[in-house]
């Protein structure tokens, strides 16, 4: 027995959910995914997104719809009759139309551990609040932003170095094999449901370019997990005088550390940098249209001397 599944996702986060959804023998009607965006060097090739492409390698029909306001996309939706919607990082908010278009339900994989961090960035918001541990937990979706009772969840934990890459890379393995179990009991009718908590709800809200400067003025530790939350995407950034101009240099990677100066102040020749209090050492940067590169590498072409004074917050 399978279900029969409409699969709703657009980045790479919801490819894995998708192949083993198909991998369990379940049944896809059909991929919803965000419209094809302006892609390439230029700008001028459109781009399918991860799980458009994913779905015509498996042979699965795709719609594109910018919104499920026409009257046409719900009846189609409909049509489809389908079991269950799976939604993993779909991006489009779900008229009430489509939440109950299908028999069971629409069922979401998201990345923290609700009601904690609902909403469009969980996975940096995570990291960059200190947090120790996140998971994957499986809801099933009502009108609400991320609102509705949860089926199954699945905890990991945050290293100290981890980056917002790293623990998205786990999540979207472990979100993965969850929404399979949870489906297997949809199937089985052993899927129960609890009523989020009302204590504890913290909201992700999507990350602005204007908070991706560092602040060496804050305490190491909120430094740290600054850069890490922001890394690879979109990069946590300074500024230094580099050549007799001012340049921005992307942190993809860092580490807590002993010293005491000047926030701002570079402390050593391997990139120790003084905060309010403590320090962190830079190990990974990216000059603008360059590659990254480990501290030593970057520091072989782009001297940063000790004494140097970054900015120590924000413009």
């Amino acid at each position: 027995m399978s279900l029969s599944i409409i699969f709703m996702g657009t980045p790479e986060f919801s490819v894995p959910t998708l192949r083993s959804l198909v991998d369990a023998g379940h049944r896809i009607r059909a991929v919803y995914s965000q419209p094809p965006r302006p892609g390439g060097r230029r700008g001028l090739d459109l781009q399918k997104s991860p799980v458009h492409q994913a779905a015509e390698l498996l042979g699965l029909p795709v719609f594109t719809p910018v919104n499920f306001k026409d009257p046409e996309e719900r009846q189609r939706f409909r049509e489809l009759d389908a079991q269950v919607a799976v939604v993993v990082a779909y991006g489009l908010l779900l008229p009430e139309a489509i939440l109950r278009g299908t028999r069971l339900g629409c069922y979401n994989g998201h990345a923290s551990l609700l009601p904690r961090w609902r909403g469009a960035a969980p996975i940096q918001r995570a990291i960059m609040a200190g947090d120790k541990k996140t998971g994957m937990m499986v809801m099933k979706m009502d009108k609400g932003l991320d609102t509705g009772p949860v089926a199954l969840t699945r905890e990991v934990e945050i290293g100290d170095t981890m980056t917002a890459g790293e623990l998205h890379d786990k999540l979207m393995l472990v979100g993965a094999k969850a929404m399979v179990e949870a489906m297997n009991k949809l199937e089985h009718d052993e899927l129960p449901l609890t009523e989020q908590s009302a204590e504890g709800v913290v909201y992700a809200a999507k990350i602005d370019k204007g908070e991706t400067r560092i602040d060496f003025s804050k305490p190491a530790a909120d430094v740290h997990n600054h850069i890490r939350g922001l890394s690879p995407f979109p990069g946590a950034w300074f500024e230094a005088e580099i050549a007799g101009r001012p340049e921005r240099i992307k942190v993809l990677g860092s580490e807590r550390h002993e010293g005491e100066g000047t926030a701002g102040e570079v402390l050593t020749d391997d990139l120790v940098i003084a905060c309010s209090t403590g320090a962190v050492r830079l190990t990974k940067l990216q000059k603008a249209g360059g590659k990254p590169l480990a501290a030593a590498d970057f520091l072989r072409g782009t001297p940063i001397a000790p004494g140097t004074m970054l900015a120590a917050g924000p413009a």
